[in-house]
């Protein structure tokens, strides 16, 4: 070994310098290949093997050694010695003596990598230095640049100060305001004062170190470019503090119509407050106030078109001959999907029509009364001269979207490779049920058939698992983690690894035997009873492929939703008989949960099938067949603080005959019993649980309510995402799923609700939403603080704008009968307005369904005083229940 490599692998940094220097290129160049030949080695070696103490000789000496600039920089970057770099100032000196146009060739490729490459900033710009080359302006280079300059504090001195100094200022502002990702270390790496970015780069432009017209050009062309609500809040504070006058404001004009239009709403908003000063003071013709007005009005946020039309009224009170351009825009107003901004456009045009000489405009504003909702368009035919609306009633039709048909399970894949294919997929993305039931059933009959070609067709895949490399002296072997764990797989994919390490011979028989004994070992909780049933298959199936292969498992699914046909059961286990197989206990109990009951006349022809093959299985399978469909146990409500839970009974069914890991699905179900830390935190797994009991949702419901409450009561994200996969799956939708679903729909987070809403409606066109109930179990929610009506009135927003009007009128009529009898003179200010909220929606559904129900303590509302939201919205909607409209 030559004097240098042995420096290399000892680590001795200085000393490799010193037996760099002085030579020549092709000197060093004879290094790389024992160089490369290390790092192989060092990227092989365990986390933590004290070969890895080399890596920072290894990396200052490889930099000197290549010398060609992109060999060069491929190694300084290189990711597996990111965590191990030399510093940049040794870098520096050992590249210091390189030709200017090399170091800045380097320089301009380090910039140009990935931000998230974790090139240091100290290396770029000494080697800007170095080599005399314009400095980079990569997203790289000044995120860098940004996130190094905040976060010199400890030199006693300013941002401004530090910033004044930098001789590549103007240039880097100037990309600065072209960069994504650069408004967090804005905002945290100033030391001095919270808006230190901003109160810098406002005073650089005072003293003219920065060019004005130019940063403040840059910085409205920011936000008009877009990017994320965190860059917009960043830079339009820069904005603010550059403190705009008058003049600049009107050349940028057309900017803050295009921003009030399209930004994010906190930017908006100051382009709208521009706009308004602008208008108030002359300075924006009627014309572009209609152009504004037009753009504002469709926006959604009620803050922005509440104060447009409050600006539209201030206009037309000082300048009358505005009248015949803004009012055509504030009739805009009259399509928005919330009624107090129709009413709020109505009464601006009534008040300001009479400044109207025009007869075309006049006809164009009555036009427009089309657009509000029957309650405010009779007003307005009064008024406004309109004609009056003559509909030939309807019979009201809902619309609802078509539920999802269940997908038949494709055929295994006839090649290990193919297999092998799938179930790298599988590791690398997760997959849904259906996915890892082919996949597991495939490794089964795989295995069975031809074991040796399996494994060979599974080595890429598995090579890469953590198992497959574990070495006792560095890492926990499979053995260890598999037998001293709690037993439950958190995931499809840990499963999958306890069958891919079985057939590569990483467990002892030993541990899988004692996982098919024992069992689930972890602490009881609500998901106990899934997780057990699913843990033992997989337990034994890992076992049978160890001692005793099986032909296939009797238990894969003939549906995506892990529905099993009667008739292809029996044909497996008549396959079973012919061969001789015996049948794994775990994997026929699964198969007796999964097999469809509720048709009666398949499964009484199935059942008379089983009952002629003669075999135990056979008889067992006859039996239940012929047992009927599934039932379910009685079940009571309990309150544990806002959250409303369900206990369940006994369910003797799912006891008899069954493996004791089985058992407990039909054992009783507790609220105050259980513990609320368990180890089941893959909500992934919830899918496979539904398809554990695939006739008996109600019983999966009923473990996974608390979990999927917290979307609502503990603003959890991603509680609800189940909710789709309950709603497509079967058996009787009672109290359980429907409480689910209740909590879903008030789910803090919009995706939540989302799902929530695709769950109601695959329910409703499934004829499986109880109206009655859910809307009883959401009046008592509300009532207990579990759910925010105003997030509740945006699922039933978003649900109704689908068409499905009569379904949540249905519901809503239950909700609002329980939250009505509280109302009083004491109500709080939120509670009113997410109540309004409801309400709004409830006459929205009226008036398109065509309800004409009584509403109990609805008329008590709205005979209130004043015009709150709350108040006009019941007497909106009392008028659609009276009237019977049907838009």
């Amino acid at each position: 070994m030559s004097a240098l490599m042995e420096a290399v692998r000892a680590g001795r940094t200085a000393e490799v310098v010193g037996l760099l220097d002085g030579l020549t290129d092709a000197e060093r160049r004879a290094f790389l290949p024992e160089l490369k030949d290390l790092r192989k080695e060092l990227r092989t070696a365990p986390w933590g093997h004290p070969s890895h103490h080399a890596y920072p000789t290894l990396h200052a000496a490889g930099a000197a050694c290549e010398t060609g600039a992109a060999a060069a920089v491929s190694w300084i970057a290189a990711g597996d010695m990111r965590w191990s770099q030399s510093s940049s100032a040794l870098l520096l000196h050992i590249l210091g003596d390189r030709d200017a146009s090399w170091l800045a060739d380097v320089t301009h490729r380090l910039a140009g990598r990935p931000a998230f490459g974790g090139v240091s900033y100290e290396l770029m710009a000494g080697l800007v230095r170095l080599s005399g080359c314009p400095v980079p302006t990569t997203e790289t280079y000044v995120q860098a640049w940004v996130a190094h300059t905040g976060q010199l504090w400890q030199l006693g001195d300013t941002l401004f100060d530090r910033l004044r100094r930098d001789p590549h200022l103007a240039e880097l502002v100037a990309a600065l305001f072209e960069t994504n990702d650069v408004s967090g270390p804005m905002q945290w790496s100033s030391n001095e004062n919270v808006d230190g970015w901003v109160d810098a780069i406002a005073r650089l432009t005072v003293e003219s170190a920065l060019d004005r017209q130019r940063t403040v050009d840059a910085c409205v062309a920011r936000l008009l470019r877009g990017n994320s609500t965190l860059d917009h809040r960043a830079f339009l504070r820069v904005l603010k503090g550059l403190a705009l006058t008058r003049e600049e404001e009107r050349e940028h004009t057309a900017d803050w119509l295009a921003l009030a239009s399209d930004a994010v709403p906190t930017v908006a908003a100051h382009a709208q407050t521009v706009l308004g000063s602008l208008a108030l003071d002359g300075e924006l013709t009627p014309r572009r106030l209609a152009e504004m007005s037009d753009a504002v009005l469709f926006r959604s946020e009620k803050k922005l078109v509440r104060a447009q039309l409050v600006l539209l009224g201030k206009v037309l009170a000082r300048d009358a001959s505005a009248a015949a351009k803004v009012l055509p825009a504030v009739a805009k107003a009259f399509g928005h999907e919330d009624t107090d901004m129709q009413e709020r456009a109505l009464k601006l045009v009534e008040r300001h029509l009479k400044k109207v000489d025009s007869a075309e405009v006049r006809a164009e504003l009555a036009a427009a009364v089309d657009q509000l909702v029957p309650a405010l368009r009779t007003r307005a035919v009064e008024t406004l001269g309109a004609a009056p609306v003559t509909t030939t009633p309807t019979v009201y039709e809902e619309v609802l979207p078509p539920a999802p048909e269940p997908v038949r399970l494709a055929p295994m894949p006839e090649s290990a490779v193919g297999l092998a294919e799938e179930v790298g997929v599988l590791l690398a993305g997760g997959g849904d049920v259906a996915a890892f039931e082919r996949v597991l059933d495939g490794l089964v009959r795989h295995a069975y058939q031809d074991r040796e070609n399996l494994v060979e067709a599974l080595g890429p895949v598995v090579a890469r698992r953590w198992w497959a490399r574990a070495e006792p002296e560095y890492a926990q072997l499979p053995d260890d983690h598999f037998s001293k764990s709690h037993r439950t797989f958190g995931s499809a994919e840990n499963a999958l690894d306890l069958l891919l390490a079985t057939l590569r011979s990483r467990l002892l028989t030993a541990t899988l035997h004692d996982g098919v004994r024992h069992g689930h070992r972890s602490q009881d909780c609500g998901h106990t009873a899934l997780s057990r049933a699913f843990d033992a298959r997989v337990w034994e199936v890992a076992y049978r492929l160890r001692v005793e292969p099986l032909p296939f498992l009797l238990s894969t699914p003939s549906w995506n939703t892990g529905l099993l046909e009667p008739d292809e059961l029996v044909d497996r286990l008549d396959t079973y008989r012919r061969l001789g197989a015996r049948v794994s206990a775990a994997d026929f109990a699964q198969a007796l949960l999964r097999v469809r009951r509720g048709d009666r006349a398949a499964a009484a022809a199935a059942a008379e099938r089983a009952a002629a093959l003669g075999t135990a299985e056979g008889v067992r399978l006859a039996r239940w067949l012929s047992s009927g469909e599934p039932v379910l146990p009685t079940s009571r409500r309990r309150s544990a603080g806002a959250r409303v839970q369900l206990e369940f009974g006994e369910l003797v069914s799912l006891q008899a005959d069954f493996p004791g890991e089985f058992r407990q699905l039909g054992q009783p179900t507790t609220v105050y019993g259980e513990r609320w830390h368990c180890y089941h935190w893959n909500r992934d797994m919830q899918r496979h649980w539904l398809a554990v009991l695939p006739e008996l949702r109600e019983l999966v419901a009923a473990r996974i309510v608390r979990e999927v409450s917290t979307a609502a009561v503990d603003d959890a994200r991603g509680a609800a995402g189940v909710l789709p996969a309950l709603a497509e799956s079967e058996g009787a939708a009672g109290e359980a799923t429907h409480l689910c679903l209740a909590y879903g729909l008030g789910a803090r987070h919009p995706e939540d609700r989302l799902a929530a809403v695709d769950a109601l409606l695959v329910m409703a066109a499934r004829g499986q939403l109880d109206g009655d109930r859910l809307g009883t179990d959401l009046g008592q929610l509300v009532r207990s603080g579990a759910v925010k009506p105003s997030r509740l009135a945006e699922s039933m927003r978003t649900g109704a704008a689908t068409g499905a009007n009569t379904s949540i009128w249905g519901i809503l009529r239950h909700t609002l009968t329980a939250l009505l009898a509280d109302v009083d003179g004491d109500i709080k200010p939120a509670q009113a307005r997410g109540l309004g909220d409801l309400l709004a929606v409830a006459a929205e559904c009226a008036e398109r369904s065509g309800a004409r129900d009584e509403l109990p303590h609805l008329a008590q509302t709205a005979d209130r005083t004043g015009s709150s939201r709350l108040v006009t919205q019941a007497r909106r909607l009392r008028s659609a229940l009276v009237a019977g409209v049907a838009a």
